[in-house]
This record gives C-alpha cells, structure tokens and sequence, in this order.
C-alpha cells in the first residue's frame, strides 16, 4: 500500500503564499481532480497521485460535484484515498470542492439557488466522507439567480459548519466586486476566486477578474494554465489520436491547428533556452504574478506531478517580451 513519507514533506522548500487578505495559506501549486480521477481511472494510479502530491508539499487538492466522469465520481475517489490512509493527515490539508454547473436531472441540480447549494454540499460531503470543507466554491455566475440568493446561501454553509472559508470561481471583475459587498456585509469569508488564467488566456487581465480581486484582498487561484494541454509536449509533432484535440474534447480540436502548434514550438524553444519544459514554463509563467496565490495542475500520472513542481518564476524582460508576442488566441 503506497504511504505517505512524514520525513519527505518539503514544506520548507514548496512556497508558501497567503490568500488575499485572509490567515489561510496555500502552496504555489494545488492539485485539481477535474481529470484523470474518476471510476473510469485506475484508483491505484489515483492514490499514487494524491499521496506524491502530499509528499512533495502540495497540500490543497481542489474537487467539484461534477467532475467525472460519472459525475461525483473524482469526490468518491478522494473519499476512499482519504479512508485508505490518506486522511490521517487531514488538518494537514486544504479540501475544496465546488457547486454551479449540472449535476443532476431537473430544475434543481443547476445554477446558483440557496436550494441546489446546500443539497450539493451535503452530497459532496457525503462522497468524500468529510465533515467540512476548507473552501467551498459557487462555480459559475448563474445570471437566472439574484446574487443575494447565491451569498446567502454561501453564507449559511460556512456559519453551518459545512465550509470553513468560501470562494467564486469563472466569476468577472465585475460580478466579484458585487459578490464581496454582499458577503462582507454577512460578514461570510469570502477568501478567494478561481479563474481560468494561462499564456493562451488572459482574460483575467482583460474583464478585471485578476485586479478586481487583488483590490478586494482576495486570493486568485487558477485552473487551465497549461490550456487543457495546448501549452506542453503533447502537440509539438502535431495531434496524438489519445490526446484532448484528437478525441475532440472540451473544443480542443478548434484550437489546436497549424498555427497553433507552430507558435506553441516558438514558446517551447524559449523554455527550452530557460532549461525547462514547455510545461514548466507556463506554470512559472502564471506564478510569477504575485497575485496569483497558487496554480492548480492536473495530472495523469506521480511522474507528472513532480516534474510540474520544478518551477523558476523569475523571467528576463527579453522572455516575457518574446511570450507575449506569441498570443495564441
């Protein structure tokens, strides 16, 4: 049975950086289960997974109610590795999961309503076996729910012991702004958002999501910052049948064109040149913004996670004026 090793815990040496204005700290890279965690996945290579990830300091892993496939299934999976050994390190770690997109048949499992918040919760802890999570998170705007409902709602999850802190994720700068005024005045937690953000999506820096929150004293942690793996070796010799593009999943076959992948080998040189892989740049990439708190990556396999950790945030003026002429979008 795989185990965590106490001694290896490189704590001191994986940096550390405060949420926002909160007292909660959070690694520079956070492990997320969007992919690569579900039943259809080996648990073995599961727990593997989670527990090189813990060893090598990474101590927040970031879940939601729907990621799968089937849906549900990755917050199971954390549950039983938690049950497997995992869990005596609990207060050792940050648990985060999510509610906002479909989850299940009818009206209810949908959007940002007091009703589908609360019941997801408790499902989602439920799976996992947990009493609580770290952060709980409303995972998209719902533009058909009033946001005093939704904060309402985040408000009664903490104060019900079910959350210790809460956060919005692919919320604008804008729709960040309003929902702070709301949970400061329920005087909720309200620690952090989570943005998609990467070399190929800049967003962030356009609607004000990644300004916004900073003035807010709020946290920013980010997920895609490899571009679903648009911004690694995987395209460099063109599309593998295996890969997100060639199974034409979540719109990667529109992105992933000649174009793309020519100028996808201009930012690999300049890696290259900086000693790293293309990978490992863009990680050091997004963490070198000191707004940024920390950046989720996925993984497939312990291998992966420890080579995505090697990160070197310090860019020459040259390099960052040579990336940001490649503008892949």
């Amino acid at each position: 049975m795989y185990t965590c090793r106490m001694e290896k815990y490189l704590y001191k040496d994986l940096e550390f950086r405060t949420c926002g204005g909160s007292g909660l700290r959070l690694p520079i890279v956070s492990l997320g289960l969007w992919n690569n965690f579900s039943f259809e996945d080996s648990f073995d290579n599961i727990k593997a997974m989670l527990h090189t990830a813990f060893d090598l300091g990474i101590t927040h892993f970031d879940l939601a109610n729907n990621y799968g496939p089937p849906p549900g299934s990755a917050e199971t999976n954390f549950g039983r590795a938690l049950s497997d050994g995992l869990g005596v390190y609990r207060d050792q770690m940050i648990v985060s999961s999510k509610a906002g997109y479909g989850m299940w048949e009818g009206p209810y499992g949908d959007g940002g309503s007091r009703k589908y918040l609360i019941s997801s919760i408790d499902q989602s802890l439920k799976r996992t076996g947990l009493e609580y999570f770290d952060i709980f998170y409303h995972h998209r705007f719902d533009p058909n729910t009033p946001m005093e409902e939704t904060a309402l709602a985040l408000d009664q999850i903490v104060k019900s012991g079910k959350a210790l802190y809460v956060g919005v994720s692919n919320y604008n700068g804008e729709q960040l702004v309003k929902m702070h005024g709301l949970l400061s005045d329920l005087k909720t937690p309200f620690i952090i958002s989570q943005p998609s953000y990467s070399i190929a999506n800049r967003w962030i820096e356009e609607n004000g999501a990644l300004s916004e929150a900073k003035k807010l004293g709020l946290g920013t942690i980010v997920f895609s910052p490899l571009a679903q793996g648009l911004l690694t070796s995987r395209y460099l010799k063109g599309v593998p049948k295996d890969s997100r593009a060639g199974k034409k999943r979540w719109g990667m076959d529109s992105r992933v064109n000649a174009d793309s992948i020519s100028k996808v080998k201009e930012l690999n040189e300049i890696a290259s040149d900086r000693g790293q892989t293309l990978a490992q740049m863009a990680l050091s990439w997004v963490i070198k913004n000191d707004s940024v708190t920390s950046v989720l990556i996925g993984a497939s396999s312990p291998k992966q996670i420890k080579e995505n950790i090697k990160l070197n945030p310090i860019f020459s003026k040259e390099e960052l004026d040579a990336i940001d002429k490649i503008r892949l979008i």
